[in-house]
């Protein structure tokens, strides 16, 4: 009775993030029905907006994935995210070459990940802190390079319309940065779920201690953690470049981090580490940037918005907590 129980309780965590996000759509088309005739919330531009915000932060969330699941937490994020905009607009300006600015684009953004985990490792403080601290650091450093506002820059189609739709009658179906996503996810999970790297990742986040006695490098293993959601950030950064027309912001990124980490914890992920989905982090993902856009078709004021996006992270977090319990 007790495995059947546990297996009901690892289907409804498995599905609960599709539950989430087929719930939010209904009652969205169900609002437009009754108080919107004339309107539909499904139509293509909307749902344009929603894919491009959602690969913005689903991107984010699949390098918050591995950071939670090795029992970390990563604050900075949306800063780095900033930082890569910004030296990728500033690269451009300066007249690189686009394959050189985005090489440096991504390797500024692995050196900010490496740096968080070399801090947390050598300083032996909580994640929470040193990343705080690095939060501040990255977002003023991205203001420093921009000098505290936009910068433009021409790009090539490629660079700059990853988030475009593509041509119609194009067999591509949907934008070549969602297609990236999709590749990059599925390496990810091929990478956690079946590499030596992966089993260290969770065997880390389940109990650091015992991991460390079991031979596993512990602290190099976090630093990679770390520089791989780096990389991703980079990633988001370049896309974020695109949305805003070819253009770095240091002010791109401010709140990212909250509706990655929500992601990952709705999307199963536990903030106790050991435990993510890449599938269900991209399906949270989702669900944050819908429910964004369901709130603003049905005209909630923007800190209504605030306060519910606030009580799902918070209602995320105390099913992750009664899910530890329930596993105890």
């Amino acid at each position: 009775m007790s495995a059947g129980n546990n297996r009901a309780r690892a289907l409804l965590s498995a599905f609960a993030p599709f539950l989430g996000l087929i719930s939010i759509l209904a009652l969205t088309g169900l609002y437009g029905h009754f108080f919107k005739p004339d309107a539909t919330f499904f139509s293509g531009h909307r749902l344009a907006l929603i894919a491009k915000q959602s690969s913005i932060v689903g991107i984010g969330a699949l390098g918050m994935t591995a950071v939670i699941a090795a029992g970390g937490i990563d604050l900075s994020v949306g800063a780095i995210l900033a930082l890569a905009s910004v030296t990728l607009a500033q690269a451009l300006a300066a007249g690189w070459d686009p394959l050189l600015a985005l090489a440096a684009t991504i390797a500024v953004g692995v050196a900010a990940g490496a740096l968080n985990g070399a801090l947390v490792t050598s300083l032996r403080l909580v994640p929470f802190i040193v990343t705080l601290g690095t939060m501040l650091a990255y977002r003023g450093l991205a203001e420093a390079i921009a000098d505290e506002r936009k910068i433009a820059a021409a790009a090539p189609a490629w660079l700059a319309g990853l988030l475009d739709p593509p041509q119609a009658g194009s067999l591509q179906l949907v934008p070549s940065g969602v297609w990236i996503i999709a590749v990059l996810a599925t390496l990810l999970a091929v990478v956690l779920q079946r590499t030596v790297f992966g089993r260290h990742v969770f065997a880390i986040g389940s109990n650091e201690a015992t991991a460390r006695l079991c031979g596993v490098a512990v602290n190099r293993r976090k630093i990679e953690v770390y520089a791989l959601c780096g990389f991703f950030m980079a990633l988001a950064g370049v896309l974020e470049f695109g949305n805003l027309n070819s253009q770095g912001s240091p002010s791109s990124g401010f709140g990212a981090e909250l509706n990655m980490i929500a992601a990952v914890v709705i999307g199963g992920g536990s903030l106790n580490g050991g435990r993510g989905s890449v599938l269900g982090s991209l399906v949270g993902a989702l669900m944050i940037t819908t429910l964004g856009a369901g709130c603003a078709f049905a005209e909630i004021s923007e800190p209504v918005q605030k306060i519910v996006t606030g009580s799902i992270i918070v209602a995320a977090v105390a099913l992750d907590r009664t899910r530890q319990r329930n596993a105890a």
